[in-house]
């Protein structure tokens, strides 16, 4: 199993104003951009090639990636003029790949420390034709659930009221790639509310890999803080993370990271997941929680953050006090 296919193209809206100039899947999660964490993830897993399914500020992501020579993978880019919804985008992902076999597939918007080398087990074991990584949570109501018999998935309802279950679609998918022609590729197609119920009702196998380790969406502000939050306490494993650590141009702490190329003055607090990019200055009787701090930005004396979001290059003046607030963030 040597292809996978990473759903990157979505406007992120829930994210606004940190996506008006950025796309999410290229917003910093513990230093670096989260769709890093996924590329590493997937190359750990055995993945050779990989395809960004892309939209919505297409040209950010191969500057960066490239042919993925530098992560020890392969890359290549699908580009979608329109959005053609998760189905859609895959189907127009895997006309890019070389490999055959299956193809496992991640939404772009997923932190987990789920075991992908398990889930593609499953699939051999099973002879699936799709298996659907699944984790449970106390309220299913915003996602997709699922109902199972074993590891036989029976129903796949997406976003309801009253779910039937608590176990949740969660965002990596193994599909053979036989399975994948039955998505449409010319035109808008939601592969939860069309595709997995379609499939089901055909009587192809579809199986469900349970794995109950941390899961996060990042797709809010508060979820994006978590991410490094959580990265820096250890709370969650990645290797991209791991590497970022080992490169040796930040300081961690059990409640931050700190650039050395960072000037904080003697006395500053920094906790909760506080993330301080290089270049930047933190006067004197300054107190930031759960804040992330870009590149070169300057927080004046006894300023008190709570949960802030500060643009590099930005100038906070002395004595400011804000919780929840973006500094410095516009489209360009």
């Amino acid at each position: 199993m040597k292809s996978a296919i990473l759903l990157v193209g979505g406007f992120g809206t829930r994210l606004q104003p940190l996506t008006l100039s950025t796309p999410k899947p290229m917003l910093p999660v513990g230093g670096i951009p989260f769709t890093e964490h996924q590329i590493i993830k997937a190359r750990d897993a055995g993945v050779t090639e990989i395809v960004l399914a892309t939209s919505f500020m297409a040209e950010v992501f191969e500057p960066y990636f490239g042919n993925g020579e530098r992560f020890g993978i392969d890359i290549a880019y699908a580009v979608e003029e329109v959005a053609l919804g998760t189905g859609g985008a895959i189907a127009n992902a895997a006309k890019s790949l070389k490999n055959q076999g299956p193809v496992v597939i991640f939404n772009g918007d997923v932190l987990s420390g789920h075991d992908l080398q398990a889930q593609m087990h499953l699939h051999l074991e099973t002879e699936s034709d799709v298996t659907l990584y699944l984790t449970e949570v106390p309220d299913a109501r915003a996602y997709g659930v699922v109902e199972m018999s074993g590891s036989r998935i029976r129903t796949f309802n997406e976003k309801m009221e009253n779910p039937p279950t608590n176990i949740i679609n969660a965002g990596c998918y193994i599909f053979n790639r036989e399975i994948l022609t039955y998505i449409p590729d010319d035109r808008v197609v939601s592969i939860e509310r069309e595709t997995f119920p379609y499939l089901l009702s055909a009587g192809k196998v579809v199986s469900g890999f349970v794995d109950n380790s941390y899961w996060l969406d990042i797709g809010t502000p508060s979820a994006l803080r978590r991410a490094t939050s959580d990265l820096i306490a250890g709370n969650v494993q990645s290797s991209a993370f791991d590497d970022f650590i080992s490169h040796g141009t930040h300081i961690r702490t059990k409640e931050s990271m700190v650039s050395i190329s960072a000037v904080v003055a003697p006395g500053v607090v920094l906790k909760e997941g506080s993330f301080i990019s290089a270049g930047v200055m933190i006067d004197r009787g300054s107190q930031l929680s759960g804040t992330f701090v870009g590149e070169s930005a300057h927080v004046g004396a006894d300023s008190q953050l709570v949960n802030c979001f500060i643009a590099s290059g930005s100038d906070i003046p002395a004595g400011c006090i804000a919780t929840n607030n973006f500094f410095g963030y516009s489209a360009e």
